[in-house]
């Protein structure tokens, strides 16, 4: 089976543990452990089936250091639970006070292993450390949120040699998990939990509004149970101090609980440790509708939960109608229609739906042209629109109906050309209306309730540079910024906006960080998600492209949008069935779901959904 020691490393006999319906067995372990020589990267191969399951294998007799070390490694990178075939490479202390669960680091090309990780010779020992090294990322902490990383990553791990048996062993490692960009794509997924707005509500009953927060679960390791699981423990910590959950403190799933599926009726059942006592009907909706948001990232034909209390009670259940009824939901808002500003200047629309080109003037003011508008945004409700005019010197809002006045600017700016003045606006779901001034004298960030009160400026006392750009989410409790600094380079910023409790501290957005991490410059941004926007920019020497990025500045699995020379702006919902919508050089175009680029209006500019 393997080389001799003269020939090469030798290969010790692959031991089969699973096979798939093909008979083809894919193994973390079966990667070849050389017992000689120096030790390089352990990336294991990517493997294209996404529905294989993985397995490790154990450590071989009399394995040395490096073997002990390659097949631990590896190990940490299969579908293994409670990593037990990973704990078989430890001590029986240190595989008891290991926690892998701790966090995952994440490296370019995984993990190198210095030489000195073998044994024997003249001067042969029975302890031994290993030097990990490595590009990092990425972490993944125990919340399971995801934050980008640089710099080096640098480890020790210490072996021993068992006096009695003489089987090398793993008796001392930091706690987590580490493995190569290529492994942790293949062995964790991305998945949206919803809580709600701390302090934000919508219509007259006082709706309140979901939030995605984003966190990476185990695949193939029984993701809908590992995401019940973290949807009970809270919103991460970014997050936490802008939402709120609806499940009281304390909830968890019944003790032995595991592999939750929905039933063949795509319902799913769900027991919590909650006396039916403890929660009243309304809280129970609120509980029953963050379920059924979040698990339909996992299973989107899910139709309804229930959720049981202690003893079989059922608490509550909820369909999908239910649902978007008992909370505003971006993603569950399409758009009636698709705006833009035509050749005249004037704002036009289009129905979603439509599959033709001809663009008629919305009603009012801005339908009829004369103020110059450079770039518009419409109410959520498609009420109300703000349009900024006169080389952007100038901030309107008007009413989307017959009869209305345009009035005077409800902010202007004194920037000395059209690009150092005000952005484009943007609405969130509440009818607040967010602008930047790009102004390098008097940078400002402006937040106009109900979009016809005063203007209050915004702090962001953390903000490294000039904002060039400005588009709050759906929810409004998360903005993002493209921040120009001094040497030219930009950055794609998340912050979250915390508003005014009653301390008088007003609005700030606090907590920025960075949603595209290798982007140099970003043109163009818009929301395309609960949890993603739609970028235009360049990395370090590269070329402009289009893409998709998550808010926690993760990579997005799944293809980018077709080329497009020229962009300018970009139009997305957070509704993804509709189509993508830019203007480049070809003027107004769209892309809709499997189709090429298709142009709509030569002559039009700014395209924008509500928002």
């Amino acid at each position: 089976m393997g080389a001799d020691r003269e020939g090469g490393a030798r290969r010790r006999p692959v031991r089969a543990v699973g096979c798939t319906a093909l008979g083809v067995v894919l193994l973390a372990g079966c990667a070849s452990m050389p017992d000689s020589g120096d030790l390089r990267n352990v990336e294991s191969t990517p493997r294209q089936d996404t529905g294989v399951r993985v397995f490790a294998m154990p450590p071989a007799e009399g394995a040395g250091p490096g073997e002990i070390m390659q097949g631990f490694l590896e190990a940490l990178t299969s579908d293994d639970p409670q990593y037990d075939t990973a704990r078989k490479y430890l001590t029986a202390d240190a595989a008891s006070a290991w926690q892998p669960e701790r966090s995952t680091t994440v490296l370019a090309n995984g993990v190198s292993i210095g030489p000195d990780c073998r044994a024997g010779g003249p001067e042969a020992t029975d302890s031994v450390t290993c030097d990990l090294a490595g590009s990092r990322v990425a972490s993944v902490d125990a919340q399971q949120a995801y934050e980008p990383a640089g710099g080096s990553y640098r480890g020790k791990v210490h072996l021993t040699r068992d006096a009695k048996n003489g089987q090398w062993r793993i008796d001392r490692l930091p706690d987590g998990v580490v493995m190569g960009k290529s492994d942790f794509q293949r062995n964790y997924t991305s998945v949206d939990k919803y809580y709600f707005a701390s302090n934000m509500a919508v219509g007259a009953t006082g709706q309140p509004v979901a939030v995605a927060d984003p966190v990476f679960v185990r695949s193939k390791v029984d993701p809908m149970t590992q995401v019940v699981r973290s949807l009970l423990s809270g919103p991460t910590t970014w997050l936490g101090v802008v939402a709120r959950s609806g499940f009281p403190t304390g909830t968890a799933l019944q003790k032995g609980v595991s592999g939750l599926a929905p039933d063949d009726q795509n319902k799913l059942t769900v027991p919590l440790n909650l006396k039916a006592s403890q929660v009243a009907a309304s809280k129970c909706s609120e509980m029953a509708t963050q379920m059924l948001f979040t698990l339909r990232n996992l299973a989107p034909t899910l139709e309804s939960v229930e959720l049981q209390g202690v003893g079989g009670h059922r608490l509550c259940d909820l369909t999908e109608e239910g649902a978007e009824g008992a909370a505003w939901h971006g993603a569950s808002k399409r758009p009636e229609y698709l705006y833009f500003l035509d050749g005249k200047h004037r704002l036009v629309r289009i129905p979603t739906g439509s599959t033709g080109t001809g663009a008629l003037p919305v009603p009012g003011p801005l339908g009829e042209g004369g103020k110059g508008l450079q770039s518009v945004a419409v109410s959520r409700d498609e009420h109300t629109a703000a349009g900024v005019g006169d080389e952007g010197r100038s901030l309107y809002v008007t009413s989307l109906a017959s009869g209305g006045s345009l009035g005077d600017p409800l902010v202007s700016s004194q920037g000395a050309t059209p690009a150092g003045r005000l952005t484009t606006p943007s609405w969130d779901a509440r009818g607040d209306l967010w602008v930047a001034d790009r102004d390098p004298h008097r940078p400002k960030l402006y937040v106009l309730e109900q979009g016809v009160a005063k203007p209050e400026e915004v702090a962001v006392p953390d903000l490294s540079g000039h904002i060039k750009d400005a588009r709050v989410s759906a929810d409004g409790v998360r903005i993002a910024l493209v921040v120009e600094k001094k040497d030219g380079n930009q950055s794609l910023l998340i912050g979250r906006v915390q508003r005014d409790d009653g301390t008088g501290q007003g609005i700030s957005v606090d907590g920025l960080r960075s949603a595209a991490p290798d982007l140099e410059q970003v043109s163009a941004i818009s929301w395309a998600g609960d949890s993603r926007l739609l970028t235009v920019g360049q990395e370090q020497g590269g070329v402009q492209q289009m893409r998709y990025v998550q808010v926690d500045g993760s990579t997005l699995d799944g293809p980018a949008p077709g080329a497009l020379p020229g962009v300018k702006a970009i139009a997305a919902s957070e509704d993804e069935r509709v189509p993508l919508v830019a203007y480049s050089d070809d003027g107004i175009v769209r892309l809709p779901s499997g189709a090429q680029w298709q142009k709509l209006d030569k002559d039009g500019t700014a395209p924008v959904y509500p928002g």
